[in-house]
C-alpha cells in the first residue's frame, strides 16, 4: 500500500499532472520525476506535451521499448507470453458469456424493483441473491486469472531470465534517484503486464505515485472494463483481473461521463453496489483523488457513484 498517491482524470484536454507533482514533490531538487507510458505502445516516446506541461526534467522509463528488447533476445519467453495472452483472452470471453447470463436477469429484477411491479418483500431477496451471484463470479474470475499468472511465473520464471534481469537492473538504477513516478494511460492490459514483468512497484518502493486513466486503474485492487454503449460486445461492466492493490477502496473509472449512462439511476446503482464497499471513482477531466496513506480527499469537482445510483461530488 502506498502512503501517497494521486489519481487524476484524463490529460489530453485538461492537464493537471503538474499541480499533482508540485503537491507531492514541491522542490525541483527533490529527485527525478519518472514516467511510465508503456500503455501508449508504439507511441511510448511521444511524451513531448507531458514534458512541456510538467516544466521540470522527466525521465521516461521506456518500459514498452524495453520489453520489445527482451522479446527480441528471448524468443522462448515471447512465445510463452503470447500463449498466456491468448489464454487470458479466452478466459475473459468465457467469463463474459457467464456474466451475460447472470446480468440479464439481475438487470430485469432491478428494473422491476424500481418500477415496483411486484411486492418488495418478494423481489428484493431475489435481487440480492442475483447480485451475490454476479459478485461471486467476478471473484472467481479474478482468482482464475491470478492462477494463470502464478502458473506462468512458476514455469517460466521471467524474473530469472537473462534478458529480463538485464533490463530490470537498468530500470532499478534509474529508480534509485526518483522522487515521483507518473503512470499514464493507454492500453490497460499492455500497461499492467509490462509493469508486472518489471516488478516495478516493488523496486520503486513507497514513494509518491501519480496516475491517470489506465494508470489509475492498475493501481486499484481490481480492474473493471466498462462502456454502456460500446460499438460491439457486451455493455455490462466486467472485471479484467486484479490490479496492484496499491490504493484502497476505489474502482477507477476513467472517462466515466463518456462511457457510462450516468442518468440511468438503476444501472448506476447496480454498478455501485456490485463493487461495494469500494467506491466507483469517476475519473473525468479535472478529477483528482488524493491518498495520504490513511484517508482519501478530493477536489470539489471530483465525483463518485453513490449507493443509490446518483452521482455525488466529493467534498474538498
Amino acid at each position: 500500500m502506498l502512503s501517497s498517491a494521486i489519481l487524476i482524470g484524463p490529460q489530453r484536454r485538461v492537464k493537471t499532472v503538474r499541480q499533482a507533482v508540485e503537491a507531492l514533490t514541491p522542490g525541483k531538487d527533490d529527485g527525478a520525476v519518472l514516467a511510465v507510458t508503456a500503455g501508449w505502445e508504439e507511441r511510448e516516446s511521444e511524451d513531448e506535451e507531458l514534458r512541456e506541461h510538467l516544466g521540470r526534467p522527466l525521465v521516461n522509463l521506456a518500459l514498452w521499448e524495453r520489453v520489445e528488447r527482451i522479446f527480441a533476445a528471448d524468443k522462448v519467453l515471447f512465445e510463452a507470453m503470447r500463449d498466456r495472452h491468448a489464454t487470458l483472452r479466452k478466459v475473459q470471453e468465457l467469463y463474459r458469456l457467464r456474466l451475460q447470463g447472470l446480468m440479464d436477469p439481475l438487470t430485469e429484477l432491478c428494473r422491476r424493483v424500481e418500477a415496483r411491479e411486484e411486492q418488495g418483500e418478494l423481489l428484493i431477496p431475489e435481487q440480492e441473491g442475483a447480485l451475490g451471484m454476479v459478485q461471486a463470479l467476478d471473484q472467481e474470475h479474478a482468482r482464475r486469472v491470478a492462477a494463470i499468472h502464478h502458473d506462468f511465473d512458476v514455469k517460466w520464471r521471467p524474473g530469472e531470465r537473462k534478458a529480463v534481469v538485464q533490463q530490470r537492473q537498468q530500470v532499478e538504477e534509474v529508480l534509485a534517484g526518483a522522487s515521483c513516478l507518473l503512470v499514464a494511460g493507454g492500453h490497460v492490459g499492455v500497461l499492467l503486464h509490462r509493469l508486472r514483468l518489471f516488478d516495478l512497484f516493488r523496486a520503486y518502493g513507497d514513494r509518491p505515485v501519480i496516475a491517470w486513466s489506465a494508470g489509475a486503474m492498475v493501481l486499484c485492487r481490481r480492474i473493471v472494463l466498462f462502456h454502456d454503449s460500446p460499438p460491439q460486445g457486451s455493455n455490462y461492466p466486467e472485471v479484467m483481473e486484479a490490479g496492484f492493490d496499491l490504493v484502497p477502496g476505489l474502482v477507477a473509472l476513467p472517462h466515466a461521463s463518456k462511457r457510462l449512462a450516468l442518468d440511468e439511476v438503476g444501472r448506476m446503482m447496480l454498478l455501485a453496489r456490485r463493487f461495494a464497499p469500494a467506491y466507483c471513482a469517476l475519473l473525468d477531466p479535472g478529477a483528482r483523488f488524493e491518498w495520504d496513506g490513511k484517508l482519501w480527499s478530493a477536489t470539489a469537482d471530483s465525483r463518485v457513484l453513490g449507493q443509490q445510483g446518483v452521482v455525488e461530488e466529493v467534498p474538498a
